[in-house]
């Protein structure tokens, strides 16, 4: 196993693993270290994994989830990342209106187009460590309430009947959580934001302020040098820590045909920097995914 670095704050290829088959404990710890460091790590051109191969090597590292809190029509464990219903074209980290925030994500490159149809991770850990200090203090304190009915969820005018399903199946249970807007990380113990488009507005704030405060996080989060930008090939896998990155896929293909099957991982509940865990609005989430503490990394 050798891991090839791709970026100074996020990203590495680890080459020499083949994933098919029953990978060996110390294989798969080795892989979740590097996760841990890298925030994305990418495996090329596993062309022998299939969807049960694929679950399989997502159980050496975790406890799966089901597909979707919502999206239950398109399978019960692998989630279709499908273009004709959504192009996930937005920054977000996985989920967050759920209490239950994932630990990752194990992406599988089905079909794709013959150009375009990148994917862009950035690293919420660098964006918090980046922050001056009178942000940083200030983003300890803030709550953000997360939803699946937010803007983006909206369907546009020119929506596809497709695409016009998939909302409506994404919106059809309501969920909100209140998420502190700095996390302690369960494994390394640091510090990372906790953003994205599933932010509808900060506790205590109006519509105007959230909007200002959220934009002038968020845009830390996505600076270009706390990005890697990945050029999928067939049989691409990437696994991202979701506690730890946003992700964009990049909608530059036209009408062509994308799909990359996913895996997700069950994780725990957010905790403050003051050590209070995120509070459920509305929803229940139990059918989704259980809550799993891992054991935090040796120090």
């Amino acid at each position: 196993m050798h891991v090839v670095k791709l970026g100074a704050n996020i990203g590495a290829r680890i080459d020499g693993v083949r994933l098919a088959g029953n990978l060996d404990r110390s294989t798969a710890a080795n892989i979740n270290t590097a996760l841990l460091e890298h925030k994305v790590i990418f495996f090329r051109e596993q062309h022998d994994l299939d969807d049960d191969g694929q679950l399989a090597f997502a159980r050496s590292l975790g406890t799966p989830t089901s597909a979707h809190p919502t999206v239950t029509s398109r399978g019960t464990r692998l989630l279709p990342i499908d273009s004709r219903y959504d192009k996930a074209n937005s920054w977000h980290t996985d989920v967050t209106f759920v209490d239950r925030i994932p630990k990752a994500s194990l992406l599988r490159a089905v079909t794709l187009p013959a150009y375009g149809g990148t994917t862009t991770w950035a690293s919420t850990e660098a964006a918090y460590n980046q922050l001056p200090a009178p942000l940083r203090a200030l983003a300890e304190n803030l709550w953000a309430v997360h939803t699946n009915q937010y803007d983006y969820a909206s369907p546009r005018e020119t929506a596809t009947a497709e695409e016009r399903q998939y909302r409506d199946e994404f919106v059809s249970d309501y969920y909100e959580t209140e998420h502190p807007v700095v996390r302690i990380h369960p494994e390394t113990g640091r510090r990372v934001l906790l953003l994205g488009h599933f932010v509808k507005r900060f506790v205590g704030l109006g519509a105007g302020e959230s909007a200002a405060l959220f934009n002038l996080l968020q845009s830390r989060i996505t600076k270009l040098e706390n990005t890697i930008r990945w050029d999928w090939r067939p049989g691409d896998l990437a696994i991202w820590d979701n506690r730890a990155t946003q992700h964009y896929a990049v909608a530059d293909y036209d009408d062509q045909f994308r799909m990359l099957n996913r895996v997700t991982l069950a994780g725990d509940l957010p905790v403050a920097v003051d050590g209070r865990t995120s509070r459920v609005v509305a929803g229940d989430a139990s059918h989704y995914s259980d809550v799993v503490d891992p054991v935090p990394l040796a120090s």
